[in-house]
This record gives structure tokens, C-alpha cells and sequence, in this order.
């Protein structure tokens, strides 16, 4: 009976946490976190509830990895923008390639964080807030260190054009899931002719 029991124990996962977590990432980027059900998520990621709680303890902590999960997602244009040396054209760029990443087929997504922010506002968790304040911290510092590549600016103006950059981010991300390409190439153009 023991060595049943430890055989119970040892039996290895059926699944591999990082490819059912991307297809969590997926359905809350969708659908958003309230519309989401766990049956929604055990479609979706083809295990059944017992395992969800039991990798990831609720719902809420499926969604905290599936942000990490978005996170590395994105490297593929924030590294870009990390080792740029083009200040504000860097900026710019990145921007444009926001709206390939967040596309999928004919349909725009925006950005899974600027929509949690949007869907839970302050009614959002501790945790879940922190994880979208922190992608958001990061994602200015990086405007910032291309700012300070323009040798022009002094350093209220970067705090300045950082904070003017985000909250422009926040808008191209909402606006694209229901503008025209035209009316978003033209909001990003712009933006940058301000800076």
C-alpha cells in the first residue's frame, strides 16, 4: 500500500507548465480576466481543474504566470528597444512593432497588461497589481534610457517625454483594438513629432 502511495506521488506531470501557461496567456489576452472561467481554462489548456490548483494554486495565479508569460513574450521588441541607439526614433519604432506583436490574424489584442489595467482598475489583487505595475516601471525606464540618448535633453524633460511616452503607449494599446491601421500610424507620427 506505501509503495503505491509513493508511486501516486511520483508521478510526473502530464503536461508542460510553460506551453499550457501560454495558452492561458492566450485566453486572458482574449477574452480579459473577469470573463475568464476556469472551465474556460481547462479547455483551453487541456488539464483539468485538479491540476490547475494544484500548479498554480487559483485562477489568479494562472493569470500572474501568464503575465510573466507575456513578459517573454515581448522580449522579441523590447530587447530591441534595449540595445537601440536611435533615442526617440528607437521609441518610435518599437511602437510600430507593438501593433505587429499584439496582432493575431485580422484581429488586434492590444496589450494584455494595458487591458488588465483597464478591465480591474484598482479593483485588481496586491499581486496581480504588482506584476502589472512592474511590467508598466519597466517598460518607461526603457523609454527613458533612449530618451537620455539625446544628449539635448535635460533630465526634467526625459521625466517629462517618460511619462508622455507610457500614457501614450496605454492609448496606442486600447486604440488599437479598434482603430484602422491609418488612423494608429497616423496617433504614433504624431506623438513624435512632439518629442
Amino acid at each position: 500500500m506505501l509503495s503505491f502511495a509513493l508511486e501516486i506521488m511520483a508521478r510526473k506531470k502530464q503536461y508542460i507548465e510553460q506551453v499550457v501557461i501560454e495558452k492561458a496567456m492566450s485566453l486572458f489576452w482574449r477574452n480579459g480576466y473577469e470573463t475568464t472561467s476556469i472551465r474556460m481554462l481547462e479547455k483551453e489548456m487541456g488539464i483539468n481543474q485538479f491540476s490547475i490548483y494544484a500548479s498554480f494554486g487559483s485562477k489568479e495565479g494562472v493569470f500572474i504566470e501568464s503575465i510573466k508569460c507575456y513578459q517573454e513574450k515581448m522580449k522579441s521588441i523590447t530587447d530591441k528597444l534595449e540595445k537601440s541607439l536611435s533615442g526617440t526614433e528607437g521609441i518610435k519604432q518599437y511602437f510600430y512593432d507593438f501593433l505587429e506583436f499584439s496582432k493575431e490574424t485580422n484581429c488586434q489584442k492590444g496589450c494584455l497588461v494595458t487591458n488588465t489595467f483597464n478591465e480591474l482598475g484598482q479593483e485588481a489583487s496586491p499581486l496581480v497589481m504588482k506584476e502589472l505595475s512592474k511590467f508598466s516601471s519597466q517598460m518607461r525606464s526603457l523609454f527613458i534610457n533612449n530618451l537620455k540618448q539625446d544628449s539635448a535633453k535635460d533630465a526634467e524633460t526625459i521625466e517629462i517625454q517618460g511619462n508622455y511616452l507610457i500614457t501614450s503607449m496605454l492609448g496606442l494599446s486600447l486604440a488599437s483594438k479598434v482603430l484602422q491601421k491609418n488612423q494608429l500610424n497616423d496617433f504614433i507620427e504624431t506623438a513624435f513629432k512632439n518629442l
